[in-house]
């Protein structure tokens, strides 16, 4: 099987995971309810989530570029910038051809010559510094919840922050050594990285008209946002509705509310990465830190 048909290949199975994905949540739920639920959203609201969206992604480049600068390619931050919107729109709209996360790898190597095995270390610990505090996160509004589901878990909650905090440490000193300088950098810009991203769903639930079970909602998408990392669906879509889907069962949540939240951060996220279309078409130059 040649390299060619196998992208393919992996790109139609994530197509029809992600149509089956989101044909199995319509039969759960009415299309008009979470359709009726979307057209009573606040525009203004919308706005400010959409900012707050643009905002965690700014930040998340910076995160990013930390790495880029500690494995020697010291690419500036509007290039990198530039870099990381056309990887969004790789992710999302052209999934059949080079990723986000390679086309930039592919350019960082090409440029800077680190090696191919220092940039795609650090592409990782980037993502995995993001799904850290996700996690952390989750897990602190899982403790501020007064919803039952969480009562039993209370002291392995507690136990599991610092504990994941520690694993990924001692992953970074053990596996990635270069990286290590950056450690906690890395872990303050995904904490605001993922502090801008619980914002800008807060104003989504604004825009909904949604006072109640704020925490669980937030909750929900947080665990939404790790599962939505997993490569089984074309930029996280079907898999993202289905852990809402599921999270507002167990939580006790309106299920088309639910649905409603995660297609608004979908479209936000969409609206977004069409932007790096501008860069498919003339690629960013890369510009040195002098």
């Amino acid at each position: 099987m040649t390299e060619k048909l196998r992208k393919k290949l992996i790109t139609a199975l994530k197509i029809i995971i992600s149509a089956v994905l989101i044909y199995f949540i319509f039969t759960k739920i009415e299309l008009k309810d979470v359709l009726q639920t979307l057209k009573k959203s606040d525009p203004l609201y919308l706005l400010l989530a959409l900012l707050f969206f643009v905002l965690s992604k700014a930040l998340s480049a910076f995160r990013t570029n930390l790495y880029f600068h500690q494995i020697g390619a010291k690419i500036t931050q509007w290039s990198n910038l530039k870099l990381y919107l056309l990887g969004m729109f790789y992710n999302l709209f052209l999934p059949g051809g080079i990723g986000g996360d390679a086309y930039k790898g592919y350019v960082i190597q090409k440029e800077y010559q680190p090696g191919t095995k220092k940039v795609v270390s650090s592409l990782l610990l980037d993502r995995l510094s993001g799904m850290l505090l996700l996690f952390v996160y989750a897990c602190v509004l899982a403790l501020l919840s007064k919803n039952e589901f969480f009562q039993s878990f209370y002291g392995l909650i507690v136990a599991a922050i610092p504990l994941s905090v520690l694993v990924f440490w001692f992953v970074n000193k053990t596996f990635f050594p270069t990286t290590l300088p950056v450690f906690w950098k890395s872990v303050g810009f995904s904490a605001l990285v993922q502090l801008a991203q619980l914002v800008s769903v807060l104003f989504i639930l604004k825009s909904l008209s949604v006072s109640l079970d704020a925490i669980e909602y937030l909750f929900v998408f947080l665990v939404s946002s790790i599962v939505s990392v997993i490569p089984l669906t074309i930029g996280g879509i079907g898999s993202r509705e289905v852990t809402f889907l599921y999270g507002a069962k167990w939580l006790g949540l309106d299920e088309s509310t639910s649905i409603g939240i995660s297609f608004a951060f979908f479209l936000i996220t969409a609206l977004t990465s069409l932007f790096g279309v501008i860069y498919h078409f003339k690629k960013p130059k890369l510009e040195s830190v002098d």
